[in-house]
């Protein structure tokens, strides 16, 4: 689906109200864990002029195509992405490309975890979660995520969890969310390094 060919069509006054977003004259300005891009009909780039990775992509557009048309209801709920009614196709692929990548990535390396969140613009998060790591990423306006991390001990191995706030599927489809989980994967790991190829 050619998604950069409905972009241009939005109303971008609208979009820009609902989800809290700048926009420069015909070009959306979204913060992606805390890196803007540029998304307008011509394309998507970050702040360099760089094109992002064909996931960031996908994600950015579908941000901008799905705006809820009335405010979702908050909640301070956060919830596993398989708890979504729509999430059973995508599960076993974010716990494959998200949550065990970090697990197998981190594991006894706490201190560069926590490193490679702060890079990310993750906080320290007071959620009520018993855990080695709690950390929340705003990964989009008004979409955060937050991670949960326990390294492992001469029981158990090493473990992630990437929890969604409850109204999550308002701006996003499962697809993309499961996407969104597999970049922080990967950003977590390598940086957002932009020649990396697509993922």
């Amino acid at each position: 689906m050619n998604y950069i060919a409905d972009v241009s069509a939005i109303d971008l006054n609208f979009v820009s109200s609902r989800l809290g977003i700048e926009v420069d004259e015909d070009t959306a300005v979204i913060p992606f864990f805390g890196i803007p891009h540029r998304v307008s009909g011509k394309g998507v780039m970050n702040s360099d002029g760089q094109r992002p990775i064909h996931a960031v992509s996908v994600i950015l557009c579908k941000y901008l195509l799905l705006c809820p048309k009335e405010e979702p209801s908050i909640s301070t709920e956060w919830i596993k992405y398989h708890s979504y009614k729509d999430a059973a196709p995508f599960a076993g692929g974010f716990r494959n490309t998200a949550e065990m990548p970090i697990s197998n990535t981190f594991s006894d390396r706490l201190d560069d975890l926590k490193h490679a969140c702060g890079k990310l613009g993750g906080i320290p998060s007071d959620a009520p979660f018993n855990c080695d790591l709690a950390i929340r990423f705003p990964a989009l306006p008004r979409l955060d995520l937050l991670m949960l991390f326990n390294d492992k001990d001469d029981e158990f191995p090493a473990d992630c969890s990437i929890l969604f706030e409850k109204y999550a599927d308002s701006y996003l489809d499962m697809e993309c969310l499961a996407m969104l989980g597999m970049v922080l994967a990967v950003w977590l790991k390598n940086g957002p390094d932009y020649s990396a190829g697509n993922i």
